[in-house]
């Protein structure tokens, strides 16, 4: 610890760390962007796995290839807008549950979060609607219950869940309980939560103080 060769050996150990973090989030700098075959893999096997009425799925598989052949290899957000369901939807493939709308959904974003974690992709924001829209809006574009706003590492990222086999048997919860807007999102502007960006922000200066002062005490 007294070694003079610590610091500068902690600080190199702390940048390769670093960096292997900022590649395994942003991995469209090592792996490019999606090849024509890797779309027709993943949606071949979303096409098998997935549990959705079929001209929903036919759609959604063609927005899907359109959308990935314009892949930049970035991060991006994804934007859920949801509305319950008064009922569970029925359709074929879909389980026998007995549970609410709510419910359901709420078993979905729970098996769900552990597979996009361990992916490496998160949940940035999640939430019930506090109260209707403050505009003069169609009700068609209004009452939304549930808003929530999902990190992905690439479009890659995106599909490998998709075509995942631990997805599939969970997806049916959430197209069962609510309709859903899916709207994928470029990272123009993203803020860290302002709490815990001045929370880093102070404990960086005490430690920085510390340190500081540690030195000074060795230097006399």
């Amino acid at each position: 610890m007294n070694s003079p060769r610590f610091m500068p050996a902690l600080g190199a150990l702390c940048l390769v760390v670093f960096c292997a973090f900022y590649l395994w989030q942003t991995p469209g700098l090592a792996g490019g962007r999606l090849r024509p075959e890797e779309i027709d893999r993943y949606l071949a096997a979303a096409d098998r796995q997935l549990a959705m009425p079929a001209q929903e799925k036919a759609g959604a598989l063609q927005r899907l290839r359109t959308w990935a052949a314009a892949d930049d290899g970035k991060p991006f957000y994804m934007l859920n807008l949801m509305r319950y369901y008064q009922e569970l939807r029925r359709f074929p493939g879909a389980p026998d549950y007995a549970g609410t709308p709510r419910q359901s959904n709420a078993y979905y974003e729970s098996a769900a979060e552990r597979l996009l974690l361990k992916s490496g992709s998160y949940p940035l924001m999640g939430g019930t609607a506090a109260g209707r829209d403050i505009l003069d809006t169609p009700p068609e574009l209004d009452n939304w219950d549930r808003v929530l706003v999902v990190r992905y590492r690439s479009r890659r990222a995106f599909l490998e869940l998709l075509s995942d086999p631990a997805y599939g048997p969970i997806e049916p919860y959430k197209l069962m309980a609510l309709q859903v807007l899916l709207v994928p999102v470029s990272a123009e502007l993203v803020i860290p939560e302002l709490r815990w960006l001045a929370g880093g922000a102070l404990l960086v200066l005490f430690l920085a103080t510390g340190w500081l002062r540690a030195a000074r005490r060795r230097a006399t």
